[in-house]
Formats: C-alpha cells, sequence, structure tokens
C-alpha cells in the first residue's frame, strides 16, 4: 500500500512473521530488533549522501547498499538501535516492489 501525503509517500508492505526475509538468504522475519512489525524505509533521491547524512548525525550503517531492479537499499540503526532502511528507488520503481 502506498499512502501520499505533505509530500512524503509511505509505503506500507505486509510480511508475515517467518516468511524469508529477502532472495538473498534463507533468514526468516523474526520481528526482533531491525525486524519489527513498525520499520521506516526512507526514501532519497541520493542513496550514498543520505548514509553519509545518517552516519554523520549518529546512525550506524548495518548492511551497505545493494542494488534490486527496483533501486538501492542501505540498512541502518539510529543510535537507540532502532532499525531503518533508505532506498533510493530506479526508474521502475516501487512499480517493481508491488509486481513482486
Amino acid at each position: 500500500m502506498e499512502l501520499l501525503g505533505d509530500g512524503s509517500p509511505i509505503y506500507l508492505l505486509q510480511k508475515a512473521p517467518g516468511s524469508i526475509a529477502g532472495p538473498a538468504t534463507y533468514e526468516t522475519r523474526r520481528y526482533e530488533r531491525h525486524w519489527t512489525p513498525v520499520h521506516l524505509d526512507f526514501t532519497v533521491a541520493d542513496l550514498d549522501e543520505g548514509v553519509r547524512r545518517a552516519v554523520a548525525a549518529g546512525a550506524t550503517l548495518e548492511v551497505r547498499a545493494v542494488a534490486h531492479a527496483w533501486g538501492r537499499i542501505a540498512e541502518l540503526a539510529d543510535p537507540f538501535g532502532h532499525g531503518f532502511c533508505l532506498i533510493e528507488f530506479s526508474a521502475t520503481g516501487y512499480d517493481a516492489i508491488a509486481a513482486d
């Protein structure tokens, strides 16, 4: 689901506990620590700059940028350990995710 408002889209993706976390792993979603049921992904125009700014503000880079058909994503944690992702969409963007 995509919510549009106040100039920033919000994407709500339902990922059931126990489902495969991603195509590069056999790990399943546990909804502990980084994979809480409420997980924030922020879209940015320039992922490398977004990561640089987040780290400068105190975030920790946990997984460097990974490329997908829909764009690039990096996994970070705030200074309190809450996980979040920064996403830079490709031209196909969210439509490529929704098609999966």
